[in-house]
């Protein structure tokens, strides 16, 4: 049979083998039967714990409870420690709260590292940041702990790799806003934001003519598939591309349906909609844009980052040595070569015949080199490689 008793920690206990004259009753009228018997004269007090089935210090717990504060007393008291030696103070709570309703999105770590960064003495650690926060209810209990394992790439150097890309758009109160991002992949370094009112060829152009203006050229930029930088079911070069292959800059685009290939541009996008888009309601591009510059110098040099172990992108960052030239560089060809000029189609003609080479070249000079099957033709823009003819396939007659 199971009877309920009095544990050592005062609260109920069930045991099998212990006679007791009762089946089962209340913590509390337990409590009081025990006193009460205990405050009788020429009661064996270890004898009367252990019918009890309590140790005898429990026992003169509850006694001495019940002689200082009567029936109160045998109510369970709160195990908190009366104090706290290694409890954070106060203010540097206040601090934690502090930036963390400026950044709502910032967990321990990032936190710990801004205030690091801003020469704050005494600081807690970041689990001890992320317990504050999860004590105010500003951070759901077990968040932290969620991340998944991940693997992560980048280049080796600044400038070997920037990504871009443009967000999804969302309304302004007037009209729409496209925001193009261009990242460096090693450094994280946010080159630009722009608050784009759409998603035209001559816009990206002129946008990146400024970056390259200001930090140079870079070894290659990674896209994704979209216009105007990419043609979807094609393998003929944008004209975008085209204009980047002649500054020496290689272009590359993810695998269709693989957004993770721009995995940081992407990861970057959630980090802006959070920070800055969400809950804002901005009434024309302008007013977007100083949003959007004011936030850019904050995430390059102040946003610890966790992919550089919370230091900030700007501390990874140089200007590329390679200068922006102003002008494309002239096309130089052998006297001997044939040279074609593409037209407005993307054909160029050839033997009596038209042969297509793509729309993103038109208007240029080309030239057209024999390989050692007579019927295929190597093209090449200066001495960058476009692509073969096949005399035999690609003829418009």
């Amino acid at each position: 049979m199971v009877y309920t008793i009095l544990s050592e920690n005062g609260r109920l206990d069930a045991r099998k083998g212990v006679k007791m004259p009762w089946d089962e009753r209340s913590t509390m009228e337990l409590r009081r039967e025990f006193v009460r018997l205990a405050e009788q004269e020429d009661v064996n007090f270890r004898d009367l714990c252990r019918r009890f089935g309590i140790s005898a210090p429990t026992g003169y717990t509850w006694r001495a409870r019940y002689r200082a504060e009567g029936e109160a007393g045998l109510v369970d008291h709160s195990r908190r420690p009366h104090t706290s030696p290694h409890r954070t103070a106060a203010a540097i709570e206040n601090g934690v709260l502090a930036v963390r309703d400026q950044f709502p999105t910032w967990g321990g770590r990032k936190i710990n590292a801004f205030l690091a960064r801003q020469g704050h003495a005494q600081l807690p650690s970041a689990s001890t940041i992320t317990r504050i926060l999860e004590r105010h209810g500003r951070l759901e209990e077990g968040a932290a702990s969620r991340q998944g394992p991940y693997q992560r790439f980048e280049a080796a150097t600044p400038n070997e790799l920037w990504q871009m890309d443009f967000k999804g758009h969302f309304a302004l109160a007037r009209g729409r806003c496209h925001p193009l991002s261009v990242l460096d992949d090693h450094s994280r370094y946010l080159l630009g934001l722009v608050a784009c009112g759409e998603e035209g060829r001559d816009t990206v152009q002129t946008h990146l003519t400024r970056l390259f203006e200001r930090y140079g050229l870079p070894r290659r930029i990674l896209s994704d598939n979209g216009s105007p930088w990419g043609a979807p079911g094609s393998d003929s070069r944008t004209t975008i591309e085209v204009w980047l292959l002649q500054l020496g800059v290689q272009v590359s685009h993810g695998r269709a349906g693989h957004p993770q290939t721009q995995g940081k541009v992407e990861r970057f996008h959630r980090t802006l909609k959070a920070e800055v888009v969400s809950g804002s309601r901005f009434p024309d591009l302008a007013t977007c844009q100083g949003a959007f510059d004011r936030w850019r110098l904050h995430y390059n040099t102040e946003r610890p980052h966790e992919a550089l172990a919370l230091d900030v992108p700007i501390s990874r960052y140089r200007p590329s040595p390679r200068v922006y030239p102003g002008q494309l560089p002239a096309l130089d060809y052998a006297p001997a070569e044939v040279v074609r000029t593409v037209k407005q189609d993307g054909f160029v003609a050839y033997q009596g015949g038209h042969y297509r080479v793509g729309k993103g070249w038109r208007g240029l000079r080309v030239a057209l080199r024999p390989t050692r099957d007579p019927q295929v033709v190597q093209v090449y823009l200066g001495r960058h490689y476009v692509t073969d003819l096949d005399l035999t396939i690609d003829r418009r007659v």
